[in-house]
């Protein structure tokens, strides 16, 4: 009989090797679902994780990797914050949206004046728009006692609702011949988040790294990330130590939010460059993923940001050249939280074998 044991330690070893053990699952669940829908699995693994990188078109390919990847890593790095502490964002996609609505109507109100300060208040409109869509399951949670999983994950269709209302009416584009959506904002020269365009460098990317340098100094050399590792792994001691939860979900929820709706307003104003109804491509919901393959630390999020933008595009490459439906890569993006959350069992129990007891 199989039973389930659980380590009187979690176990290091299967803590470390589970994000790789899971992306090997992820390649062998994805080519038996590609080979069901008729495609060689190895010509399709290889065209997701080979193309972008090593292909004959690698260096139009490689830029986008930075496009795809900063917005994950931006939001993945505030959503660890709160994982870590066991408050659970599950909303960081309306938070983008309204981080974008935001800081994008903020560039909008100035059109079509060029001025340095212009961007400069989109990023902060963008962070406050994130912030005061997180702060709202933060009030509930703190005042009421709510769940913030709910809460936060029901104000991603509010916000939805708004980003559709925004595209066809306030933010619409007068000069657009009546088609939804926004001005052209990577058109407009004090509203344009890009560096440099042709490298897929925005300032995005640069958020995105100094997310990274900030969480992993905060986490490993300060008293408040102490306190917010001490609070998910022994919540009775943090207590005692002097941790105030209220003020912990306030500063996790927020900071989330706010990194949230910077990742939408660096989309905004750069690649996507409107504020149109399918602006919102689940950049939050993956990032969930991204959070969790890189274990909830900064450096593994930067590295899980860039494979899950690799999985991006070289979806894109195989719907193209192999005629794989998008759904059949979104699907192989999810087997990669599931198999990650299956073979996370195994950090904190072992599998054992034993005879059946005769009665």
């Amino acid at each position: 009989m199989i039973r389930l044991e659980k380590r009187p330690q979690p176990s290091r070893v299967w803590s470390m090797a589970t994000p790789l053990v899971a992306v090997l699952a992820t390649m062998m669940a994805g080519g038996l679902l590609f080979a069901a829908l008729g495609k060689d699995p190895a010509e399709a693994i290889r065209t997701i994780f080979w193309e972008p990188l090593f292909g004959e078109f690698a260096f139009y390919y490689r830029p986008q990797l930075l496009i795809k990847g900063a917005p994950l890593v931006l939001i993945a790095i505030g959503l660890s914050l709160g994982f870590r502490a066991g408050i659970w964002n599950i909303g960081a996609e309306g938070q983008y949206i309204m981080g974008a609505l935001f800081g994008a109507g903020t560039g909008l109100a100035f059109y079509p004046m060029e001025a340095w300060f212009i961007f400069p208040l989109m990023v902060v409109a963008g962070a406050v728009g994130g912030w005061l869509w997180a702060i709202i399951p933060a009030f509930l949670k703190t005042r009421f006692g709510t769940n913030e999983i709910l809460v936060s994950l029901m104000l991603v269709y509010v916000a939805q609702q708004f980003l559709a209302s925004m595209s066809l009416g306030l933010m619409k584009n007068p000069e657009g011949f009546g088609f939804p959506g926004s001005r052209n904002l990577s058109e407009y020269a004090s509203a344009n988040s890009w560096i440099d365009q042709d490298l897929g460098l925005h300032w995005g990317v640069a958020a995105a790294l100094i997310a990274v340098i900030f969480a992993y100094i905060l986490l490993n050399r300060h008293m408040l990330g102490y306190h917010i590792r001490l609070t998910g792994e022994a919540p009775r001691a943090a207590r005692f130590a002097g941790v105030k939860p209220a003020r912990l979900i306030l500063f996790c929820l927020g900071t989330s939010g706010a990194l949230a709706g910077l990742a939408g307003l660096f989309e905004v104003a750069g690649p996507s460059g409107q504020v149109s109804i399918d602006f919102n491509v689940g950049y939050g919901f993956t990032a969930i993923i991204v959070a969790f393959l890189g274990r909830l630390h900064p450096v593994g999020i930067l590295l899980a940001g860039g494979l899950m933008a690799l999985t991006y595009i070289g979806g894109d490459i195989a719907q193209s050249n192999m005629g794989l439906p998008s759904a059949a890569i979104q699907v192989f993006q999810g087997m990669l939280l599931f198999f990650l959350l299956a073979f996370d069992l195994l950090t904190n129990f072992r599998i054992t074998l034993r005879k059946r007891e005769v009665a």
